[in-house]
């Protein structure tokens, strides 16, 4: 089978790394560190198999044109893709589907808005409605700092390309978790479940990120016992049918396990990224064909998942065209693998960083979560870069599980 990989991202590295095991794989547009990238458009290449990896290119319809042209293709529509596109629409469905969450209101004037979010207790949450690489949402204590949030982004200062709408919600407590469905429109599987670490800095401080790090399996979470396919991805579907949308690609269910049971935090619709780098590597099964039955609508009713253990660490910079050391070094060790993110050569062919935000993901693969993490941490304390940003705590509290 032939599989083209739409994007260029540490999340389309390990979908191509994985796929790679039994399919012939092209990276459209890819990255320095992802074999077979090239820079041709997606609509101008063959396939057997089209899997579109980020977010923005599906709300955007790419799995649509490709669609029209008869190619078979891993991704939802634009209509779907709204799921991730726009959170207020996605509380719409999530309350059609009678789903468990947060209470929650959306709005577009500030009056309104600054009414509601003052009726809520600490902690605050405000959401930027449209896309935002997911860093749209700020979790604070402070009142005066969620009503200076508001305005920013009715105002459009702040992520003005993701619309002036918020989404403000009711702060929930609990451990995150993270779960992936591959969806074929009516029926979908579950991977193993995963654990993201969402700040900047160690003791989950600093702002949101889009991730800095992420470990698989999650020590005393069985999502079969937590009914996680009954309560959160069937009812989805099923909402998603009423309204003639045919979803075929992944659901992603960002769960808080409160006190009173798992309750949604959002809908993604695309592997999460670092999660995915800690569950790909962990399947036996075929992805190809796993991803190639949910395209066709007749998606298999269970998955085979290895015993071992995947920690990632997110390595970040804020700088562009920084010179990467080390990284050989780190896939030298074993049991280390790093996927690249935003990475790119320079006019001298050597490493470097294409723009802020991650740029590689170091990930450690052992028997258990401790010693998948010890390696994690060996293999990124071999890379150095200007800048070069991670957290030291990643997996901590599983590993001493």
């Amino acid at each position: 089978m032939r599989v083209v990989v739409v994007g260029g991202g540490g999340r389309e590295h390990v979908l191509a790394s994985v796929l790679r095991r039994t399919a012939d794989v092209v990276v459209t547009p890819g990255n320095a560190g992802i074999p077979g990238s090239t820079d041709t458009s997606p609509e101008a290449l063959d396939g057997d198999l089209f899997v579109v990896g980020p977010e923005a290119p599906l709300v955007e319809g790419v799995a649509d044109r490709l669609r029209a042209q008869g190619k078979r293709v891993f991704g939802p529509g634009a209509d779907g893709a709204r799921l991730e596109g726009s959170k207020a629409w996605m509380k719409e469905v999530v309350a059609e589907a009678g789903i468990p969450t947060a209470r929650h209101a959306s709005f577009s004037d500030a009056e309104g808005a600054l009414s509601f979010l003052r009726s809520l207790p600490p902690p605050y949450i405000v959401k930027t409605d449209g896309l935002a690489a997911g860093k749209g949402v700020l979790v604070t204590d402070s009142i005066a700092a969620a009503e200076a949030d508001v305005r920013a982004k009715l105002a459009g200062e702040t992520f003005a390309g993701a619309g002036r709408t918020v989404v403000i919600e009711e702060g929930m407590v609990g451990p995150e978790l993270s779960v992936l469905a591959i969806c074929d429109g009516t029926d979908a599987v579950l991977l193993p479940a995963a654990q993201d670490f969402k700040r900047a800095l160690d003791g989950d401080e600093g702002p949101n990120t889009g991730g800095m790090g992420a470990y698989s399996p999650v020590p005393g979470v069985d999502i079969e016992q937590l009914e996680i396919r009954a309560r959160f991805i069937e009812p989805t579907l099923t909402a998603l049918r009423k309204r003639d949308i045919d979803f075929r690609g992944v659901l992603y269910a960002g769960l808080m396990l409160t006190e009173d049971g798992p309750k949604l935090v959002e809908f993604n619709v695309r592997f999460g990224d670092p999660e995915a780098q800690v569950v790909l590597p962990r399947l036996r099964s075929d992805l190809a064909e796993l991803l190639a039955g949910a395209a066709d609508g007749r998606v298999q009713q269970a998955v085979s998942v290895g015993d071992d253990a995947a920690v990632a660490v997110i390595a970040a910079s804020e700088q562009t065209g920084a010179p990467i050391d080390g990284v050989d070094a780190a896939d030298a060790i074993e049991g280390v693998t790093v996927f690249h993110a935003r990475t790119a050569r320079d006019a001298d062919g050597r490493l470097v960083t294409a723009g802020g935000g991650r740029v590689l993901a170091v990930v450690g693969e052992g028997p258990t979560v401790a010693a998948a993490r010890e390696r994690a941490y060996a293999g990124i304390a071999r890379i150095a870069f200007p800048g070069m940003q991670y957290r030291s705590d990643i997996a901590e509290r599983a590993a001493a599980q």
